[in-house]
């Protein structure tokens, strides 16, 4: 029967006695840094919510100023200043473009977090239960879990490499250049 692990208390590593096992103190570990990775997660959302809100609402007035300049009459007296407020107005609409890029990178950043999260929390209750922690079948289960989650092609590439023996950061390096190479491929919303 395993051991509830809602009944450990803290680490016991600095003052070991005989119940001390390097097995709560890993299933510690994980939990602490699930919840940390969790917190961080929401923290930021907040912030990136508001940003997203007023870049898109931004969007939506450089689209009526840019129509209303164009709405402007191509009088000798307002062309340098249409052709000016047109030129800004393009200018500034394209920063707000590569802001919403980058808004849709942080959201697949958020994603994975939020997978790696999951799968912390799912080792974290595996190696917490001494019935399965010594089971093959429940590894293989885990990973099957956790390779579901991943939504892209090269985090599975990834993965599948580590499984088969490749070293994590070798595995790592090779996600990380084709992720650089397909670098531009978001969809814009």
């Amino acid at each position: 029967m395993a051991e509830d692990k809602n009944t450990w208390r803290g680490s016991s590593a600095h003052k070991p006695d005989l119940n001390w096992s390097q097995v709560r103190e890993t299933v510690l570990m994980l939990e602490l840094a699930a919840v940390q990775i969790e917190g961080a997660m929401k923290d930021s959302n907040a912030s990136v919510e508001v940003l997203t809100e007023s870049f898109t609402a931004m969007a939506g007035y450089m689209r009526t100023i840019s129509d209303a300049v164009q709405q402007l009459p191509d009088s000798p007296e307002v062309t340098t200043a249409k052709q000016n407020l047109i030129g800004v107005s393009d200018h500034v609409s394209g920063m707000v473009h590569q802001a919403i890029i980058a808004f849709q990178f942080y959201d697949k950043l958020v994603q994975r977090l939020a997978h790696v999260g999951t799968s912390l929390g799912s080792l974290s209750d595996l190696v917490a239960d001494q019935g399965r922690l010594y089971n093959p079948a429940e590894w293989v289960a885990l990973q099957q879990r956790i390779k579901s989650k991943y939504t892209m092609r090269e985090e599975v590439a990834m993965f599948e490499a580590v499984m088969a023996g490749m070293p994590v950061h070798e595995a790592v390096h090779q996600y990380m250049a084709e992720m650089k190479d397909k670098g531009d491929d978001i969809e814009l919303f």
